[in-house]
This record gives C-alpha cells, structure tokens and sequence, in this order.
C-alpha cells in the first residue's frame, strides 16, 4: 500500500500531505509489484505546470517560500535519546543541508527535471487503484480530475471545500470521514473484502454555494455531487463571447487594453492554506477593481458549474515578456465578490512550456489560458465576473516587463451542470486520541497589509509562531515560527523583495538547540537573486554558519 508520509510543517502540523500524496503516485508509476493501492491526498500529477514552482509557466512566489522552509526543516537534529552520537550526525546534517529555491529556478522550462515525477508522462504506467483527494481552498485541486478522467487502474476522487488537509481535519467545513474512507479502500484491495468501494461514483465533489467572501471561513455552503463518470454526461460546455466589459452580448472584436497595478493580489491568498490565519482568498472586489473586468447578466435562476473553465483569446503585447491572469468570481448584490476559479500562463509560454519563446511586440497570438478546477453554484442575484490582470503579487513573482496588453478576440468556455440536489451523505469525522502535549506557549499569527503613502511601497506581513509545546510522551519541547515580508513598489517591478526569517528550538533538560534561516530574493531585469543564511546553535554556543548567495538568470519568466 501507499499513503501520504508525514512531515512537520513550519508551524508544527503534522502534514501528511503533499510530498507523502506526490510520492505515493510516483511509486505507483513505478510499478513496484508490493504495491496493492494508493491513497493519494494534496498532490500533483504535474510538477512543473501544475505544482508550486511555474503553474502555467509563471513563476510563483511560494517557490521561494516552501525552499526557505525547507532549508529551516532540515536543519533539525536526531533525538539523543534515539542517537547517541546525534551531534556529529546533525552537524554532517547541516552541511548538506540544502538551499533548494535557486535550484528549483534554474529549471525555469518543462525539462527532464520535471518530468522526473510527473505521472502524466505516462497515464498508462499507473496500474495500481488509486483513491485521491483535494479540496477547493488548496492549489492542488487539479490532480483529482486529472486522475480519474485518465488513470485506466481503479480510481475514485473526492473534493471538499477543504484547505490543504486531511478531510477529517480540514476547514472550511464540512469535515469528514477521511480515515473511514481510507479503510474502505484498503479492505477492497489489500484484503479483497468485497465492499462495493469500487462501485462508488468516480468523482465526488463539493458543490460550493454562493456566500459572502472571508479568508477565514469555517465553513462553506453546498451540497455534494456524484458524477458515476468523468467527464460527466451532465455538465454542458457552453461558449460565451466576450464584449466590452460582458461576458456575453455581441461579441465580436475588442480594443481592450490590460496593464495592472504591480500589487495587484494582496487579497489572492497562499497557494497551499493550512488554516484559519487568513490564509485562504478574501474578497475579491479590491483586486477586482484593478483588474479588467467582464461582468455577466444578474441571474435570475441559479447557475451550477463543475469543471474547469476556458479563455480563448488574440491579443497582442507591447513587451516580450508578461504574464496573464484570469479569475472568475461570484459577485454578490452588495459588489462582494468571491473567488471561485483562477488561472495563470506566462504568455511566453502560450505555445507549451518545454521551449518558450519572447513575445513579438505588437503582433497578434492566440491563446487557451484554462482555468483551475470548480464546483460552484451562483444563487440568482449574483453576477458571474471575469477578472483579467498582467499581475498577481506576490501569488506571482513579477515579470522584469510592465507590459500592456490589448485583447482583439475572446470567449469564455464555461461548465454548466444540469443541476442537482445533494447526492452523498460522508461519514463523520474520526480520528484516534489526541497526542498528549502541553501547550508552554500559545501559537499566535497575523497577517498584515501596509502602504507607505512615500515611498508607494506596499508590504505583505505573515507572522506564524506555533508557540512552544511539551511532548508527554517523550518530554522534547519544540517550538517554532516564521516572519515573512513581501513587498512591491508601484511601477518597478524589479523592487520587489520577499525576506522570510526562520526559527526552531528543540530542549530537554539541560539539552537544547535552535536553528535560525534567513532568506532573501530580489530580481534585476536579468537574474533572480536567491540569498540565504543558517546559523545552528547548542546551547548559547554558535557551532554552524553557512551562507548562499545564487543568481539564476532570467529564462523569460
């Protein structure tokens, strides 16, 4: 069997997601004859395009900050009370300790080193029954229809309104029963209990229902969907041309002219949210009103979508390199406006991502920009809207171009579903007895926005401090916590800058140590400047220090 490994995150969750969901597939793609089956949770099928480094081509800014991350993660040391000689281990530990962020930008094209991994190389390699999850609030949404609609193995998906957890721990609600699910699967397949798993529908998904917009909800409305295939026979594609500010009317040509606030995306949320700080979309209307927008008719019945939209466009550039962004979000009576879809491609990359080219200026291109995966259900009243920006910080690191871009031709492709009434009742969340701990000092978090009305520049402030735990199993106490600063000043996007500061402390009785990372990027027209530095302590005393300083030229991101 494969499931999700765990990994402690940066604020101290146990993360069983991720690289366990990534690794699980990958081994199933390798065919080992162990394997029985994959349960498969917050993974990707594609790491470069559809992952946290380049989606569509454009590189995005949590690349950096999952490879500060990681360089803080792998700092830690054994247990003493498991290695005995645990401080020349740790010290041989961190001087591998890898910087993973100038490496993961020197791949800035589909090349082997992405294809390494990437089980849509070849659907067909994956011959073990595969059960995978998502959820709409995580960026790894994607995955789930992918894999049903072209693994030939048994597969089943499931996707909540979820962020990227486990589905008896997530939010927003409703939880629930992950591990009961789980068990299912492995029964039918590691103990051939005939339990009628693989007869269940091969795509579930949570039909969001139009709310207000909050980046901190616990809950979201809808009801479930089972489509016994996918594609479903009950979702429609119905094209809808574009008019000056419409989705819909005559179509016909346009002159609209995109070219967007650097900051535009301060309200976009964090490409994997792992919980209730404001981590998650907020209201869209800020961004929408930077954005060029097409707004539809005010409904007046409701309209259900499930699928993945489509934006056909001629536009030309007036620079050779940018990017475009497409959102499409439910707008209420009120203007509030929610987030129900997003895309991205870096337009150098319209014609496929394994060997770009710079945009002529002036001259026309067509376009298929696809958005992410959805299932939503706007209530009458509301208003469809098709938000357009050239950026999306710090969702998106800057291209070195501000670039205005002039739309000729486009049409949106929506997924209309017929319609439907709730069609699975889950079980209940479980989940075994809590670890026993001691909470030494509370974890605490903020999320800041703050513009300097002197300088223009504008600053995304994320605090993150799991605060200090006893283990009363073991007695380590750990903690842990993170600063990160990502700023941009209006018109140069060559001024924007993300510092991400680092720290974790492990101790038992007399012993202790603490490491601390400090990261740094910034960008030239020409380079991507990555900058790091680990410190390792024991005790008071400073025995590691290690720095980086790695430009990694610009490959027309």
């Amino acid at each position: 069997m494969a499931c999700g490994a765990g990994l402690v995150h940066r604020t101290g969750r146990h993360d069983g997601h991720k690289l366990g969901g990534f690794n699980s597939l990958q081994t199933a793609f390798l065919q080992p004859s162990a394997l029985q089956a994959v349960v498969s949770v917050c993974a990707t099928s594609d790491r470069f395009a559809d992952d946290i480094h380049f989606r569509g081509g454009c590189l995005l800014g949590r690349k950096f900050g999952w490879g500060s991350v990681m360089l803080y993660l792998c700092s830690r040391p054994a247990d003493p009370a498991l290695m005995p000689d645990w401080r020349q281990d740790w010290l041989s530990r961190l001087d591998a300790d890898p910087f993973l962020a100038p490496l993961w930008a020197s791949h800035q094209r589909r090349d082997a080193y992405w294809k390494h991994g990437s089980v849509c190389e070849d659907w067909t390699a994956i011959r073990t029954p595969v059960q995978i999850w998502g959820g709409w609030a995580d960026n790894y949404m994607n995955t789930v229809s992918q894999l049903v609609e072209n693994l030939s193995s048994p597969v089943k998906g499931i996707v909540g309104p979820w962020v990227h957890l486990y589905a008896h721990q997530a939010v927003p609600g409703p939880a629930i029963g992950f591990l009961d699910e789980a068990l299912r699967w492995w029964d039918r397949w590691l103990k051939d209990i005939p339990n009628a798993v693989d007869q269940d529908p091969a795509y579930r998904v949570w039909m969001q229902h139009s709310t207000p917009p909050s980046a901190v909800a616990t809950h979201r409305p809808g009801h479930w969907v089972s489509e016994a295939t996918w594609p479903s026979p009950r979702v429609t594609s119905v094209a809808l041309p574009l008019s000056p500010g419409r989705i819909g009317g005559a179509g016909g040509p346009l002159s609209q002219r995109i070219s967007t606030p650097q900051y535009l995306g301060l309200h976009a949320g964090e490409f994997f949210p792992m919980s209730l700080n404001a981590e998650m979309a907020g209201d869209q209307r800020h961004d929408d009103a930077l954005s060029d927008c097409f707004d539809r008719d005010v409904l007046t019945a409701p309209l259900d979508l499930i699928g993945a939209a489509k934006l056909r466009l001629r536009l030309t550039s007036d620079r050779p390199r940018t990017s475009l962004v497409a959102r499409l979000c439910d707008v209420g009576p009120d203007g509030a406006s929610t987030r129900i879809a997003q895309g991205m491609l870096n337009l150098c990359h319209a014609a496929g991502h394994e060997a770009p080219s710079a945009l002529t200026p002036g001259k026309p291109i067509d376009v298929t920009l696809t958005l992410d995966q959805m299932a939503h259900r706007l209530a009458s009243g509301h208003r469809l809207r098709l938000a357009l920006s050239t950026t999306y910080w710090p969702f998106l690191w800057p291209s070195p171009d501000v670039a205005t871009l002039t739309l000729h031709e486009a049409s949106l492709t929506l997924p209309h579903h017929q319609g439907s009434d709730n069609e699975w009742t889950p079980p209940e969340p479980a989940a075994g007895p809590a670890w026993p701990q001691r909470i030494l000092r509370p974890a605490t978090a903020a999320r800041n926005l703050d513009h300097d009305l002197v300088s223009g520049r504008r600053r995304l402030t994320i605090l993150d401090d799991s605060g200090e735990i006893e283990h009363l199993e073991h007695g380590m106490i750990t903690g842990s916590g993170c600063e990160e600063v990502w700023s941009i000043t209006e018109g140069d996007p060559l001024l924007a800058e993300v510092v991400i500061n680092c720290r974790q402390t492990l101790r038992r009785g007399d012993w202790q140590v603490r490491t601390e990372t400090w990261t740094r990027l910034t960008g030239t027209a020409t380079a991507l400047k990555h900058e790091a530095r680990l410190v390792a302590y024991e005790g008071e005393t400073l025995v590691f220090e290690r720095g980086w300083h790695v430009a990694v030229p610009r490959d027309l991101v």
